[in-house]
């Protein structure tokens, strides 16, 4: 749960679907900025390959990319922004943002962060590690811990979908390691900059209404529309 917290619960499938692909779309045109060809930008090849995996028509995918690589005349004008501070009962979070109207998700976050406490900038961070994060999936019987080794990661861990590891790298060695896994027998399925934390809120640690609380203030935090990423210092 620390490495990238996801909702548990959502109103509709409908609902859950627009906010992913939502979501996947501005990441694609963030990506793009960077180069509309997938095969010279690796962002985007990687957020093409979410998209499709979560079923995005062709349409709206080439639209995204046209849109964040200014080819339609509308240059993309999504900021990223971060928040840090502290769900109910200290547990402490991450919050990672894309969007076109800063005053507006501030207040937004503002509002969504008063069962918890907003804190400044590193005041969360330092309890972190800043990391590479790379969710991957096996081919047959590929050994985790051989391709970990193999391919330069720091470490695994099992991954947020079912059969799914997640190799965690330094900063650096993110796109070396993601080029390397394919070969040692796991297709990569997502791959980015995160947070692991450092010293996470045991979950049985928590009585069950403490816990309850902890997650619908994250499962708020994870609906509104321009938070992209809650990483979160919470393990079971």
């Amino acid at each position: 749960m620390g490495a990238q917290w996801k909702a548990k619960h959502r109103e509709t499938a409908a609902n859950a679907k627009g906010k992913i692909m939502g979501k996947l779309a501005k990441e694609i045109q963030i990506a793009a900025k960077s180069g509309a060809d997938p095969d010279m930008n690796p962002r985007l090849r990687l957020a093409i390959v979410q998209a499709k995996k979560a079923s995005m028509t062709r349409e709206t995918l080439e639209r995204a990319i046209k849109k964040g690589a200014g080819l339609d005349g509308e240059a993309v004008q999504y900021h990223a922004v971060s928040y840090e501070g502290f769900a109910p009962h200290q547990v402490p979070l991450i919050v990672e943002c894309l969007t076109d109207n800063v005053n507006r998700t501030v207040a937004q976050i503002r509002v969504l962060f008063r069962k918890g406490q907003l804190g400044a900038s590193g005041s969360v961070t330092w309890d972190f590690n800043h990391v590479g994060l790379i969710e991957a999936t096996p081919e047959g019987d590929a050994d985790p811990e051989m391709a970990a080794i193999e391919a330069g990661a720091q470490d695994f861990e099992e991954g947020e979908e079912e059969g799914s590891t997640l190799f965690i790298t330094d900063t650096t060695d993110l796109d070396a390691v993601q080029k390397a896994l394919p070969d040692h027998g796991f297709t990569v399925t997502s791959a980015k900059i995160g947070y692991t934390p450092k010293n996470p809120v045991s979950a049985a640690s928590l009585s069950a209404e403490a816990l309850a609380e902890v997650e619908a203030f994250l499962e708020a935090i994870d609906e509104n529309d321009d938070v992209q990423n809650v990483y979160v210092g919470l393990t079971d």
